[in-house]
């Protein structure tokens, strides 16, 4: 199954589905921040260049079967602007107007769960179905996938000439029955049973237990403010006891392998890190869809 990987970032997306059996061959990304980690942790080719500019006359070349990937999401975020007129929104257009020029027999796009709020889906699903794609919606709670994390995230899987809802069965099978917490993936790994995530407002709490599923991982990490005052659902009022976690271990919350080679500036890494799709929730989802490929 020869698969690029569009909007690659350090490759959380490319790593799951390398995992689960599909061979990519091609990754390419704008930011070289992130294109350096990636190719450190790749045998494969990955291509720093604005995904508008890829000659689809090489793709097609290429012969692919699948093309994944996730668009920056920033104007659809609730971590961001939530403006689609940022110009980052394009760029869901962008890998969908690739994929219907390309055709390849199967895509997986990603991206948050506020993406069905936005103006720009329905086009893009427009196009998708004038190119006969059939398809498969999906927001998934990374925390049910094998992740610690409580990270919803969207899905859209396409199969050329496929019918609807083709896939969701199987992707709902594959869901566990309870959240996973960080304890269930990491045991004591993180030396701590508290650790302090910054919260977006000071009316929500700022301290977490390993016994329980991380928040979404954000592109932002700060240490605890000496003005920090104690919130009700703080899992411990002793700050003594709280630990603010290293970019390292929050790549660990996003289910990337300890081997995973991480190199860059702190502020860079937290972005990166943040941006990421985290490799166990892909994993499942391309085992899902390997799944279905060999038994279709």
């Amino acid at each position: 199954m020869k698969t690029i990987d569009l909007f690659c970032g350090c490759g959380g997306l490319s790593l799951g589905f390398q995992k689960a059996g599909f061979n990519i061959i091609e990754a390419y990304d704008f930011w070289d921040k992130a294109v350096d980690i990636y190719k450190n942790n790749f045998n494969h080719k990955c291509i720093q260049m604005d995904c508008n500019e890829i000659s689809i006359d090489h793709l097609l070349s290429l012969k692919i079967d699948l093309i994944i990937g996730g668009a920056p999401c920033q104007d659809y975020s609730s971590a961001g602007k939530r403006n689609e007129k940022q110009g980052r929104a394009i760029l869901t257009e962008t890998f969908t107007k690739m994929v219907c020029d390309v055709k390849p027999k199967w895509f997986v796009m990603e991206n948050v769960d506020r993406i069905l709020k936005s103006e720009t889906l329905p086009k893009c699903i427009t196009l998708f179905k004038k190119n006969n794609y059939g398809l498969t919606q999906v927001v998934l709670d990374a925390s049910y996938y094998g992740v610690p994390q409580k990270r919803k995230r969207y899905f859209l899987i396409g199969k050329l000439n496929g019918s609807d809802d083709f896939i969701a069965r199987q992707i709902k099978e594959c869901s566990s029955n309870k959240p996973m917490t960080i304890r269930d993936y990491l045991g004591d790994e993180l030396e701590t049973e508290h650790y302090y995530r910054h919260p977006r407002s000071y009316k929500r709490r700022g301290i977490f237990s390993i016994d329980e599923p991380s928040p979404t991982i954000r592109g932002i990490n700060r240490p605890i403010p000496p003005t920090y005052q104690i919130h009700s659902g703080d899992t411990t009022n002793d700050l003594s006891k709280v630990k603010v976690l290293s970019s390292f271990e929050r790549a660990r919350l996003q289910t990337f392998p300890k081997s995973f080679v991480w190199q860059g500036t702190k502020t860079n890494l937290e972005q990166i890190i943040g941006n990421a799709v985290p490799v166990n929730l892909s994993q499942t989802v391309a085992e899902c869809l390997m799944n279905y490929i060999k038994t279709s």
